[in-house]
């Protein structure tokens, strides 16, 4: 029989089997799972556990190093604020993790309720206070840059409706008055849009280690916390008030116009970046998903952020 190409064929209970043979003979319950842009994945359920199971897509190696996401991994698991590291089988490009399985996936609406807050902001100042050293490097500047060569360079793909250099040099003028240095970088998640938050059931709290958990750890590395939490409100999207809340959620109220001010100034490289690897995937992806539209998004909110900066802080760029 031929060995299965787990991201186009059925994912059966015998594929389950072979993945973790410590289930063998079991009745398994599989679940495919939405929300993955790139990956496919599943919750299984066994008698001995239940778990994510998450196929790495196509081409993803382009950009990920799945070495260095397991061990963001398994590092957020020991902080309590990740779900444990099951096994990780690179040679069929797996990695299978504890399913949260008393939760709610958040979604953008849900960040609109202040009351959230004080849940899902301490685990990320916990994360970047925890002085753990990931493997991975995560200069917003050289990712944006590294990300437009794949698009232009490798792909050989250009869009003319998009200004790619222009908005590059802009970033780069950001970047020379902004710039934190690479040694005072701390552990980051870089892709916290809503979906990556579980909100554990109330009844279940005590039997977890935190009342919120924050899971795919793809782009996890070493970066800037105010490129973290500028990527945060450029994928949740909430009113002012309500990043002001969510910061003083993070830091408390003496730091928080200071904090606001350098998360701003980072917001331009997460649209940036999620713009262009947009882009990348309309080239690689085999999902059917609209990935132009989203990246169009992304480019458009980067533009109205650049003009913010020059309306709010004088900043031209």
């Amino acid at each position: 029989m031929r060995p299965a190409n787990l991201l186009y064929d059925e994912f059966t209970q015998e594929i389950c089997w072979d993945l973790l043979p410590e289930w063998q003979g079991l009745p398994v319950m599989i679940q495919e799972l939405s929300g993955g842009n790139t990956n496919r994945l599943y919750r299984v359920q066994s008698a001995k556990g239940d778990y994510s199971i998450r196929i790495h897509g196509e081409k993803t190696e382009l950009y990920i190093n799945r070495d260095d996401e397991v061990q963001a991994i398994a590092r957020m698991a020991e902080l309590g604020i990740g779900p444990a590291l099951i096994k990780y089988l690179p040679e069929r490009g797996v990695t299978i993790v504890e399913f949260v399985g008393h939760g709610i996936t958040l979604s953008n609406p849900d960040f609109l309720n202040p009351s959230l807050y004080a849940k899902v902001m301490p685990p990320i100042r916990r994360m970047h206070q925890s002085g753990v050293r990931l493997n991975r490097l995560f200069n917003p500047q050289t990712q944006v840059h590294a990300m437009a060569d794949l698009l232009q360079q490798r792909l050989g793909v250009h869009f003319a409706e998009f200004e790619v250099d222009r908005s590059l040099e802009r970033l780069d003028r950001l970047a020379e008055r902004i710039a934190v240095p690479e040694d005072r970088y701390v552990a980051c998640h870089n892709d916290l849009v809503a979906e990556n938050f579980i909100l554990v059931d109330e009844e279940w709290v005590s039997h977890y280690h935190t009342p919120v958990y924050i899971i795919d750890w793809e782009y996890a590395g070493m970066s800037p916390a105010y490129y973290d939490l500028g990527d945060l409100f450029q994928e949740v999207r909430v009113p002012r008030q309500n990043e002001k809340q969510m910061i003083e959620a993070y830091c408390g109220k003496d730091e928080l116009e200071q904090t606001l001010y350098w998360v701003d100034l980072y917001k331009p490289f997460a649209d940036a970046y999620w713009f262009l690897w947009s882009m990348v995937q309309k080239q690689i992806s085999a999902k059917s998903f609209d990935f132009y539209n989203y990246g169009r998004v992304k480019y458009e909110n980067m533009i109205r952020t650049f003009e913010f900066l020059k309306s709010e802080y004088g900043e031209k760029v």
